[in-house]
């Protein structure tokens, strides 16, 4: 399989472009590049032009913000078959976070001028990409209301059954950053897998987390 029949793919799993005809994923498959990330190395940082949109080919990419008092609020992390940098590429306005390759990781792109070229002629295609826009903006009130409403129990598991779904039962993430990513110390976030390891819930390893009972994980995340 070519790199543009597999970024066809990946086009089609994402619901922007989900109803598009396999001739309408090619034409736009057959816009994009390939571009390789090192472990570490930053795609973007917030404040840069958006000039593409990002696929994710193999690998991880981090999205997260940093507060005037040096910390991180990790948003999101991209794993293979997800698309981002909507926004940025259609306002052309600068990044509104920043983008680091968790592990080594290879990004198809599709820039900015040939996809706007592309969705003058296709508008059902823009029509697609405003509500995927929509969706996200109901996903970042979502996470908003969580942070001010749900316990740190309910919005780990939440944040870990978000990962299962993306990445496996094998979560790669640290303490430290799911801490971020849930807006919690790490110490709280510790003695909170801690208890769901005894129960059999989850095991720890350096770096990553095994998800072994997902119901129970799931449960809690439902607030039952």
């Amino acid at each position: 399989m070519t790199k543009q029949a597999e970024f066809a793919v990946i086009l089609k799993m994402n619901p922007m472009f989900a109803d598009l005809g396999p001739d309408e994923l090619q034409r736009i498959s057959g816009l994009c590049h390939t571009q390789q990330l090192a472990t570490g190395e930053m795609l973007f940082q917030k404040g840069d032009h958006g000039d593409a949109l990002f696929g994710v080919r193999r690998g991880q990419i981090r999205i997260e913000t940093g507060a005037q008092d040096g910390s991180r609020l990790t948003l999101n992390f991209q794993g293979p078959g997800d698309l981002f940098g909507e926004v940025a590429v259609l306002d052309g306005q600068s990044r509104t976070a920043d983008a680091t390759a968790s592990e080594p990781t290879e990004l198809f792109v599709l820039r900015r001028e040939d996809f706007l070229g592309h969705l003058e002629r296709e508008p059902k295609v823009a029509l697609k990409l405003i509500a995927l826009l929509c969706q996200r903006i109901r996903w970042m009130s979502e996470r908003m209301e969580e942070s001010v409403l749900q316990p740190l129990p309910v919005r780990l598991a939440r944040r870990l059954c978000a990962l299962a779904s993306d990445f496996g039962s094998e979560v790669h993430i640290s303490q430290e950053q799911l801490g971020v990513f849930v807006g919690a110390a790490r110490e709280s976030v510790n003695r909170q897998l801690q208890a769901w390891r005894k129960d059999g819930i989850l095991d720890l390893q350096r770096g990553r987390i095994l998800l072994k009972n997902v119901g129970k994980l799931t449960a809690v995340a439902r607030n039952e």
